[in-house]
Formats: structure tokens, C-alpha cells, sequence
């Protein structure tokens, strides 16, 4: 935020936030449509109306009492605990639409305003012979009389005559609840529950007085020049919105029970019938209107100056110049001149129906954004979210929901529009800020709380341990991950999907604080490098003196998805056999853990152009042969092989050719897996040529080729010697299970 937006302010208390919320509450609509709802829908769908709208309006208080006193609430009131909660690009691109329904409020409670005066046009027709048709000739020159009081004297002069306006509006209040009609002498209480017979439907009503109860957070807009915001805005706005409430209810009742229906809806101006005095109501409106635009007017420039004073608008000039203030209390006086202009043009426009529905979109927004940054905290459960004042998470989500909901219902065209025109000013925004923050320091909280929830959740259920079920859940430990990226590669394509990969990079070193550091710095390279290819493997760093400790402790890593790893994974370079050696001299350790063993040697050739799986299978690797057939099908749905094939090779005595080949193909054809008959091939054991030979041979131009092996394979003497002899192809991934794999 702009230091020139906190050196300085007005010092006012509560009764400021007070006021400018009770003021905007109690305003055009109440004078002018709420005679139409109750006579529309009865006093009963007016009472749901009021219900239903302070189901918005009384969440979105307390969310903002609560969210204001959690933090120093600065100049921008909405605007800064929006975007202080979700980051300055989705904080402007909501403060933005909420400036310009600020900002066309003003000119809507103008011309609400010049509706006032409809009273005095037959007298000026008798008296002066002149027909005023045109409401403009009211509205022009009040707007520009506000412009030219806000602009020189500013909100103190504001607040004063908000002192003034209120003054009045309760009085006329007081006259219409003590007037009298013959038609309240002979009304029944029992009326209350009759249906009335309108051709407007609920949620039209609705969308006209749902308005009325919108201004509860005007108040809000005066945060930098509040004395203690932390006390002042809970309590001002608050405290307007319940009585606010309670004063609807009443006049509801006040008004169903003192005119007819015929009267209610078509009569604008009733309540100057049932009041003491008639004049008072035409009076009261011009106070109400006039408060409510006051009240519009010195929250709407504040706005914009906090969102110029953090940069947000991509010249320097515009924000330099609408962020500057007054020197001897901050006041924004060149954003109150470019909220004049926008006033000024919708006031000349003369008509701004049509506008006040979008308007009260943007509200919403607004309104749905603090109920969700509410419930999200409270679900985050932050330890520095530490509010004095506590709402619940439910009535937060009731009121982000409802917010939803009301608008498709009032008008969806609107809606759709209203969250369209946020979207596009979000990205424009985020190309032109890219040093700005999102919203990630709150997502990460509820995504922490919510991951853990699903682990607990996942460890208590019962987990399903058919053979058919079976998916990988891989760890990889690997001592050369900046070395070689093969192994990182072979995690990526498993765990796109089908899997879930956890890499661990090995650091063979004592546990230091410098040692530490360092693997922090190669974990945040790695985070980096897996960012820019779209990986879906957890990574981490692993410190340990020792091999046989390193691969000890990794095994006992919980896996990330819930259920248990299955499945290791480790990589060496062909030709050097220190860690090879390693790997299998604690084979038993992975045995005992009851571990898939995967080993990758990785060749200069690497995996080539990613087209050709070659998969070799022999009457010894029954139970490896579903194993590698599963991988080869899991690492084929990654993009990076979008144009790759399986090969199947078996080897087995020349009388088993044909059946074993009629194997195959019914295992691919009934497990669905996008293997041609054309690509298994069945060869027979050649006494004069060796296995390896035929890998050698046919696979020298493949990318991966999959080979089984078993613990009996592993000589004591030799132990790598199974893993050599393979010079003429490329990347090799040797398989061992020691679970059955169903291919169903």
C-alpha cells in the first residue's frame, strides 16, 4: 500500500460507519419500491424477501467484522481486505468492478434523488404555468453541487451532513409509523397470511428491493480514516445491518396494514398517504437519496486510491496522480474528479435501470468474496488468523452460496456478465503485474487442512487389496538426479495418471546445517525443474551417511496418496556398478518391505524418440510378465509417448510357441490394452544364441525395453552380473515383483 495512504487520516469514530451503512441501507428503494414488493407478494414473500436478502447480508457483516479486526485495516476499506486476503490480482479486479458500481451508485442515488420533487411539479405547474418533465433539471445541479462540496471540503463536510440527513430520514420514519388511513381501522391481522394475486414473480420483486439491503458495508470505505478500524467496523456495520433489518420488517407491516394492494403497487410515493404528514416522505427520500450518494461519494474515490496507490494501473502516471492525496489528511480529491466524471455521465444518461441490476452483480461479488475468504481462513485454521471478533464457517459458506445462487437467479445474463468482465480484468491485470501475488498463502492453509483430512480419512477406510485393483504407488531414491534425469522421467510418466511417485533425491553425507542447506537448495532446483515439465511426482531430499540407512529410510517414507507405497524404483548409469551393487545387496530389505523392485540403467541414448516399448518375457517371468505389461500401458498414456507402441517378445521352447503366442494375445485382447497382435512376437530358444544376444538384436533401435528378473537370478559372487551384457540398446527397466498383477 502507498504510504501516502496511511500518513495520515480523519480520525473519526463509529458513528461515521454507522451512519454512511444505515443511511445507504434505508434509501431510494425503501421510499420508492417497497410499497410495490409487499403489495406484489404480500407481506409474507416481503418478509421472506427480507429474510432471504439478509441471509447475504448479515454473513457478509460478519465476515467483515471478522476479517477486519484479524488485521490493520488500511485506506480502500473492501478493496484492501480483499486483496490483502487474495492477492492483489484477484483484490483489483474485484476492487475495480466494486469502484464502478461505487462510483454509478452515486449517480443512481442522484437520480433517485430528483424523484423526490415529484411532488412539487403540480404546484409549480399551478403556480408558474410551467410543466417540468425532465428530472434532470433536479439532478444535474444536485450532482454537481455534491461534486463541488466533496471536492473542496471532502468527507469531514461529508459526515457532518450525514448528521443532517438522518436526522431527517428518522423523523420521516417516525411520521409515516405514527400516521394513520382509514384502511389500517378496519384491517385485520389475520390479512397477514392472505396470498396476493400478482403477475410478478418472487425473484423479480426480489432483484428490485434486494438492493435496499446492500448497504451495509459503505461504512467500510472510510477504513483509513478511522480512528480504530478494528472496533468501529464490526460494530458500525453490524449494528446498521440488524436494525436495518428490524425497520423493513416493520415497515412491511406498516405498510400492508394501512393500504390496499391496488394502492401499494401502483401508488410510488404511499407512504406520504400513511404518514402524519405527507410532505415528510418526499422529504425523507430527498435525505435518504442524498445521504446514500454522499455516502457513495466518499467511499468510491477511496477505493480507486487504494487500488492506484498499489500500482495496480499500468501507467505510473495514473497511479501517481489518482492515488495522491490532500496534505493535511490524505483526502483523495483527484479520485473524487474521475468519480465525478463517471457520475456525471450516468446522470445524463438519465436512465440507469438497466446499469443498477449489474451493479448489484458487482455487489454481490464482492459480498461472495469476503463470505469465502471468511470460511476459507476457518478452514485453514492459520495460527495467525487470530480475529477478536469470531464468526461461524457455516454462515460464511451460507452467505458465499447464496450470493451465488441470487445471482442467476436475479438476472443470469448479468451475472454471466458481471463474473466475465472480473475474469478478463484478472488477466489483464496479471500480465501487466506479474510481480504480483496470487492467492496461494490462503489456498495453501485449506489445502493443507483438507489433505490432511483425505489422509486420515483414507488411512481409517478400508482399503481394497485385490490383485485387480492394483495401481503403483513408486518410490525413487536417487543419488544423481542433476547427473540424469531418466529416473525423474520414468516417475513423471508412471505417475501421471495411474500413479502416485514420490522422488527422493540421496545426499550420502552427514547431517549438517550446511549439508542441510544444500539439499534445500537442490529440493527447490528440483521443484523448478519438475514445474517446468509439468510433473505430478512429490519430491524430497534425503541426508544419510550411509546407502543401506539411505534405502532403509526411504522404504518407510508414508505414501502420498493414502494407501502404502508398493513399488521402488532405483537408477544407474550402464557400466558403473557402485550403486547397482548397493541396490542389490539390500534386495532383501526391499523384500521385507514386500517392495516391486524397478532398477533403470540408463544408457548415453536415453529414451530416444519415444516411440518404441519393447517388453521381453520368458516362461520364468510369469509373475513378472503382468507387471511390465501393466507399466509399459501406464507409462504409454503420458503426452510424451502420444505416438508410441508396446512390442511384446517372449521366448520359450519351440512346442510352446503356439500356445504361448495365443496366450498372449488373449491376455492384450481381454485386458482391453492397446496392443496389436501384429506387435507380439514369440521367439524360440535358440541354443547357439543367448538371450541377451536376442535383446541385443531386436531391440537395439527401442526406446525402453522392459526385462524381468528373479531373486535366483542373483549370483553371490556376482550379483550385477544379470544386469550386464545389454551394450547395443538403450534405456533398460529391469522388473521384480513380488506381488501378482491381474490384467483383467
Amino acid at each position: 500500500m502507498n504510504k501516502t495512504l496511511v500518513s495520515s487520516k480523519a480520525n473519526f469514530g463509529t458513528l461515521p460507519v454507522f451512519l454512511t451503512a444505515i443511511s445507504t441501507i434505508l434509501g431510494a428503494i425503501m421510499f420508492l419500491r417497497f410499497g410495490f414488493a409487499v403489495g406484489s407478494v404480500g407481506f409474507i414473500g416481503t418478509l421472506a424477501i427480507i429474510l432471504i436478502g439478509h441471509l447475504v447480508t448479515i454473513p457478509t457483516a460478519m465476515a467483515l467484522a471478522e476479517i477486519a479486526t484479524n488485521q490493520k485495516v488500511e485506506g480502500g476499506g473492501e478493496y484492501f481486505i480483499i486483496s490483502r486476503s487474495f492477492g492483489l490480482n484477484i483484490g483489483a479486479a474485484i476492487g475495480i468492478t466494486l469502484y464502478l458500481s461505487q462510483a454509478v451508485s452515486v449517480a443512481f442515488y442522484v437520480i433517485a434523488f430528483a424523484e423526490s420533487f415529484e411532488a412539487i411539479k403540480p404546484w409549480v405547474l399551478s403556480e408558474f404555468g410551467y410543466e417540468i418533465y425532465d428530472n434532470r433539471l433536479f439532478s444535474i445541479p444536485a450532482l454537481l453541487l455534491l461534486i463541488w462540496l466533496m471536492v473542496t471540503k471532502g468527507a469531514v463536510l461529508g459526515v457532518k451532513a450525514l448528521y443532517v440527513v438522518v436526522t431527517i430520514l428518522a423523523i420521516s420514519l417516525l411520521f409515516f409509523f405514527f400516521g394513520n388511513t382509514p384502511f389500517a381501522e378496519t384491517f385485520d391481522n389475520s390479512q397477514l397470511f392472505n396470498s396476493v394475486a400478482s403477475d410478478k414473480s418472487f425473484f423479480y420483486v426480489f432483484a428490485i428491493i434486494f438492493p435496499a439491503f446492500t448497504g451495509m458495508t459503505a461504512g467500510v470505505g472510510l477504513s483509513g480514516d478511522l480512528r480504530d478500524p478494528k472496533k468501529s467496523i464490526p460494530l458500525g456495520t453490524l449494528s446498521a445491518t440488524i436494525l436495518g433489518m428490524i425497520i423493513y420488517i416493520f415497515i412491511a407491516y406498516k405498510l400492508i396494514s394501512s393500504a390496499s394492494v391496488e394502492d401499494l403497487v401502483n401508488n410510488q410515493l404511499i407512504m406520504s398517504k400513511i404518514a402524519i404528514w405527507g410532505p415528510i416522505i418526499p422529504i425523507g427520500l430527498a435525505a435518504a437519496t442524498i445521504s446514500s450518494a454522499i455516502g457513495s461519494f466518499m467511499v468510491a474515490p477511496r477505493t480507486i486510491q487504494a487500488i492506484a496507490g498499489d500500482k495496480v494501473f499500468p501507467n505510473r502516471f495514473v497511479n501517481f496522480w489518482v492515488s495522491k492525496g490532500t496534505k493535511n489528511n490524505n483526502e483523495p480529491r483527484n479520485a473524487t474528479i474521475v468519480t465525478s466524471v463517471i457520475a456525471l455521465l450516468f446522470v445524463l444518461m438519465g436512465d440507469v435501470n438497466a446499469v443498477a441490476e449489474i451493479i448489484s452483480m458487482f455487489f454481490m461479488v464482492t459480498y461472495g468474496s469476503l463470505c469465502l475468504i471468511s470460511f476459507m481462513q476457518h478452514f485453514a485454521a492459520d495460527p495467525s488468523y487470530r480475529p477478536s471478533f469470531k464468526s461461524k464457517w457455516y454462515l460464511s459458506l451460507l452467505g458465499a452460496v447464496m450470493c451465488i445462487f441470487l445471482m442467476f437467479k436475479i438476472n443470469t445474463p448479468y451475472a454471466i456478465a458481471a463474473i466475465s468482465l472480473m475474469v478478463a480484468l484478472y488477466f489483464y491485470i496479471s500480465t501487466k503485474n506479474d510481480n504480483k501475488t496470487g492467492m496461494a498463502t490462503i489456498f495453501q492453509g485449506v489445502i493443507y487442512q483438507l489433505s490432511r483430512t483425505m489422509q486420515v480419512f483414507l488411512q481409517k477406510t478400508k482399503k481394497e487389496k485385490t490383485e485387480e485393483a492394483w495401481r503403483p504407488a513408486l518410490l525413487c531414491l536417487s543419488k544423481s538426479s542433476f547427473e540424469r534425469y531418466s529416473a525423474l522421467e520414468m516417475m513423471k510418466w508412471i505417475s501421471y495418471r495411474y500413479g502416485f511417485g514420490t522422488y527422493i533425491h540421496f545426499e550420502k553425507d552427514y547431517f549438517s546445517e550446511e549439508t542441510k542447506k544444500n539439499a534445500e537448495l537442490k529440493l527447490e532446483k528440483l521443484i523448478k525443474n519438475a514445474s517446468t515439465s509439468e510433473s505430478n511426482v512429490f519430491l524430497q531430499t534425503l541426508i544419510f551417511p550411509s546407502n543401506t540407512a539411505a534405502i532403509v529410510q526411504a522404504i518407510q517414507q508414508p505414501g502420498i496418496s493414502g494407501q502404502p507405497n508398493n513399488m521402488m524404483l532405483f537408477e544407474y548409469k550402464k557400466g558403473e556398478k557402485e550403486w547397482l551393487t548397493s541396490i542389490i545387496d539390500n534386495f532383501n530389505v526391499l523384500k521385507t518391505a514386500k517392495y516391486d523392485l524397478c532398477i533403470l540403467a540408463s544408457s548415453d541414448k536415453g529414451f530416444g524418440f519415444k516411440k518404441d516399448i519393447h517388453v521381453w518375457i520368458r516362461k520364468e517371468d510369469y509373475e513378472n510378465a503382468n507387471l511390465m505389461i501393466l507399466l509399459s500401458y501406464i507409462i504409454l498414456g503420458h503426452p510424451d509417448w502420444k505416438k508410441g507402441e508396446i512390442k511384446i517378445y517372449a521366448t520359450f521352447p519351440k512346442e510352446e510357441l503356439l500356445q504361448e503366442e495365443k496366450n498372449l494375445i488373449e491376455l492384450t485382447s481381454s485386458g482391453r490394452l492397446p496392443i496389436s497382435a501384429n506387435n507380439i512376437r514369440v521367439l524360440p530358444i535358440d541354443e547357439n544364441k543367448s538371450r541377451i544376444e536376442l535383446i541385443n538384436e531386436y531391440s537395439a533401435d527401442a526406446d525402453l525395453t522392459l526385462i524381468g528378473f528373479q531373486e535366483s537370478m542373483l549370483k553371490p559372487d556376482n550379483s550385477t552380473e544379470i544386469f550386464e551384457g545389454y551394450d547395443r540398446i538403450g534405456n533398460i527397466l529391469f522388473v521384480n515383483t513380488l506381488t501378482s498383477k491381474f490384467i483383467k
